[in-house]
């Protein structure tokens, strides 16, 4: 992998396609795919792959929901959207030929054809506004906007004060979320061209199964970052202060 910026492909009057957007819809494609075989093929009296697919769904369910609560029904659908998308994009760019099948631009510059998806920054930043989006979103919807409006202005200084800062916060979760995920992709991207180049045969299986770990945990920490402020920013004034209240009792 040559550059941070993902490098165009094929230009289509005014709009270019870049490799990792070539990838992302890919991993759509897998996706769609995947969901259209198993609606298909769900069976009252499952088979071990439903019954697989199934105990996974239930073991995300309940995680979600002793963090969600009664609030898991809404959130979960997110939670695992974002989880399967960057979990399918992340082991689909270990695939042979992600990064390494391309041609050259100009007789030097290598241009693979596919590059992870995300393993670009703007995929990565366009997950982290999504996820901000739908948080803020679903407050509004369960807390109403009022609520919503007094976590962040207030006539009071000292909560003016902590909704600037709370302002601010949301900005860094957006950056933290992009950056955390890109970072870590692009990182053992560039590890695994690397170890390839020295020696192709043996010497990338150790880090190829790393980063097989690597793309679920960051997968996973996305999805249950999302879920976590998911279930803040949906909580209302009044929940909050009932469950002071028997913690006191």
């Amino acid at each position: 992998m040559s550059s941070f910026a993902p490098e165009p492909i094929i230009h289509l009057g005014g709009i270019t396609l870049t490799n990792s957007l070539l990838a992302t819809v890919l991993v759509d494609f897998i996706i769609i795919v995947g969901v259209i075989i198993l609606a298909k093929n769900i069976k009252a009296i499952p088979n071990l792959f439903q019954n697989m697919v199934e105990s996974i769904i239930e073991t995300f369910y309940n995680l979600t929901e002793t963090i969600a609560s009664k609030r898991t029904p809404k959130i979960f659908p997110y939670f695992m959207s974002f989880f399967l998308f960057i979990l399918v994009a992340n082991w689909s760019s270990l695939i042979p030929g992600f990064g390494s099948i391309g041609f050259f631009e100009e007789e030097k510059h290598f241009v693979p054809i596919l590059r992870g998806a995300t393993s670009d920054l703007n995929t990565t930043l366009a997950l982290a506004l999504i996820s901000a989006f739908a948080t803020h979103a679903l407050a509004i919807k369960t807390t109403g906007i009022k609520e919503y409006v007094s976590r962040y202005l207030s006539f009071n200084p000292i909560n003016l004060f902590i909704g600037v800062l709370e302002i601010i916060s949301e900005i860094t979760k957006i950056i933290s979320l992009s950056f955390r995920l890109f970072g870590n992709i692009f990182a053992g991207e560039v590890l695994l061209l690397t170890t390839a180049g020295i020696f192709a045969f043996l010497l990338p299986i150790p880090f190829l199964l790393l980063e097989i770990i690597v793309g679920f945990v960051q997968a996973l920490v996305f999805g249950m970052l999302t879920m976590a402020f998911m279930a803040i920013l949906t909580t209302s004034h009044h929940e909050v202060e009932a469950a002071r209240e028997i913690e006191g009792r």
